[in-house]
């Protein structure tokens, strides 16, 4: 699969939400983001960018209740995105560990695509609020979307006092990892697993 190919659009609706999510992978960083939560825009705005991933989110979820259905299912579509822009995983990198620092806080994740869905969150948020925003729907959105990409996640908040600064060191960690694991290595054709798939 050559790294143009490596796009994918994601439509679904539910009685809680109603989402179009399209993803390239191999993209600039742009992003073209409404959910409904602006703290929660900025956040998929700052992954695209440090991620280097073009992403468009249209989301019209159920805010008047609360942000957890729209995050949870933003973050469901985005990884089945990843999924499928992914692909039978050839020449990917695979394996990737990144720091972030932001102002006090820093977060830290570490990330196999391997195919294997399997989530461990450590740390806690200073605020229990970000705007319209519930903290630990960082830690949520991290676990939906590494059960639905496929991917063994391991995030921690390792330290901070301001939950803004602590929620998006984490989704910056996120955006670098995953960049780092899902590039091309040039010397690599196949899939990276003995097993010889992902």
């Amino acid at each position: 699969m050559s790294e143009h190919e490596r796009t994918a659009a994601i439509s679904r609706e539910t009685a809680e939400t109603t989402i179009d999510l399209a993803l390239t992978i191999d993209g600039d960083g742009d992003s073209e983001v409404d959910t409904g939560i602006g703290f929660f825009d900025h956040m998929l705005e700052s992954f695209a960018k440090h991620g280097l991933f073009d992403l468009t989110v249209r989301c019209d979820g159920d805010t008047e209740i609360d942000d957890h259905h729209t995050v949870e299912d933003v973050a469901i579509c985005l990884g089945e995105a990843f999924d499928e822009a992914l692909g039978d995983k050839r020449g990917i990198r695979r394996y990737a560990d990144r720091r972030v620092p932001l102002d006090e806080a820093v977060a830290s994740v570490v990330v196999d695509v391997a195919g294997r869905p399997h989530y461990d969150f450590s740390g806690a948020f200073s605020q229990e609020q970000i705007g319209g925003f519930t903290s630990v729907m960082a830690d949520h959105f991290a676990l939906s979307l590494a059960m639905n990409a496929g991917l063994t996640l391991h995030a921690e908040v390792e330290r901070g006092d301001n939950a803004h600064h602590e929620a998006e060191a984490l989704f910056k960690a996120l955006a670098r990892a995953l960049d780092d694991a899902t590039r091309i290595d040039e010397r690599r054709s196949d899939t990276p697993s003995t097993k010889g798939a992902l």
